[in-house]
């Protein structure tokens, strides 16, 4: 008697342990109000230049231009610029890098860098819309353009070292 007794018990424990082991292994799939969670792979490697100002390192997301058709195109037609993001252009040689700002709807600085990661010059507020030639006397690999005004504001200047985060770098010269 007491056998029978304990064998729906068994059958009723294990339904609710295998109904707990599924709670739970579905619990992750959802957020609060039955949003679906984010996958568990590694997330996306984001592209970042970070500039050593002295004082501190100023970090920017960045989209990064590498192609002709990328070049040409760069922040064209934009109507904002969040003040921690921009475009890093890279070039396969270091030569004196001519920009300007067709289509460009808001104003830029470009912090031109060369070869060995280091600043060589910077253009502070382009005005948007022009075809004016903007450029710098010295040699860059990479032109980094971010929001108009913010070199000045976070003490970005010529001689800074610059760091690259997920940044395809040119393919070394022969």
């Amino acid at each position: 008697m007491r056998w029978l007794l304990r064998a729906p018990f068994r059958a009723l424990f294990r339904s609710l342990l295998l109904t707990s082991v599924l709670a739970v292994a579905v619990l992750p799939a959802c957020k609060s109000g039955g949003q679906k969670a984010a996958t568990t792979s590694a997330p996306a490697s984001l592209a970042s230049v970070a500039i050593d100002t002295g004082g501190r390192k100023v970090l920017f997301r960045v989209e990064v231009a590498v192609t002709p058709e990328e070049h040409a195109r760069g922040l064209m037609y934009r109507s904002q610029l969040a003040d921690d993001a921009g475009m890093v252009f890279v070039f396969e040689q270091p030569s004196i890098q001519r920009f300007w700002m067709k289509n460009t709807l808001i104003p830029l600085d470009m912090i031109f860098i060369g070869k060995d990661h280091t600043i060589v010059g910077v253009v502070e507020n382009a005005a948007p819309e022009t075809e004016t030639e903007r450029m710098v006397g010295a040699p860059s690999q990479y032109v980094l353009e971010i929001g108009g005004g913010l070199s000045a504001k976070l003490g970005i200047h010529r001689g800074e070292p610059v760091d690259f985060q997920n940044i395809p770098l040119p393919s070394p010269s022969l």
